[in-house]
């Protein structure tokens, strides 16, 4: 009961507690989500590996969740093999698009709209806990940075979690980005 409301202030302080959106360095940001799931990848043998991230208009503590939420789900979700999840970037136009791919159970495609909302599980919590609010507070996350967000899945065969994020209008030296706030 204390997750779930945990949880739920979490998710209505996204629209009433906004830090400005600043450089932020995107490799500092996940390096921070990565010291936060250090021990549930250590319980479970998970192997996370990335791109080189850019910096983006971000609030850098919302860009730090927004990882570690799409993380912890590739590394929750998994099946008999050790959970593997890799965060690729390309960019397109005046967007980034983050990837976030994992070898988990997957997710039926009818299904896919509907994990984004609040309070949407798709699997018990004697199976897989947790409160379902994750992913809707990324989502909540990509909207306010100007972004969006959807996924690709197939059961069995793992998700690919997409959301874009602006880049940044002029280029920022490496000192200049921030990863905290």
């Amino acid at each position: 009961m204390q997750w779930l409301l945990n949880d739920l202030l979490e998710y209505a302080r996204m629209g009433t507690q906004r830090n400005p959106l600043v450089p932020t360095d995107g490799e500092r940001a996940l390096d921070e989500a990565m010291e936060n799931l250090k021990e549930a990848c250590r319980e479970v043998g998970a192997t996370v590996t990335h791109d080189p991230l850019p910096p983006v208009p971000a609030d850098p503590s919302q860009l730090v969740r927004l990882f570690q939420n799409l993380i912890a789900n590739g590394i929750k979700f998994h099946g008999d093999r050790a959970p593997a999840v890799h965060v690729g970037v390309r960019r397109t136009g005046e967007d980034w698009e983050f990837s976030v791919r994992d070898n988990g159970i997957g997710i039926d495609p009818k299904h896919k709209d509907r994990i984004l909302r609040i309070f949407q599980r798709l699997h018990g919590r004697s199976a897989y806990p947790g409160t379902g609010i994750g992913l809707a507070t990324c989502k909540k996350i990509v909207e306010r940075h100007g972004g969006r967000i959807w996924v690709e899945s197939e059961p069995g065969r793992g998700s690919v979690f997409y959301f874009t994020l602006p880049a940044l209008k002029e280029p920022v030296s490496p000192g200049e980005a921030t990863g905290r706030k």
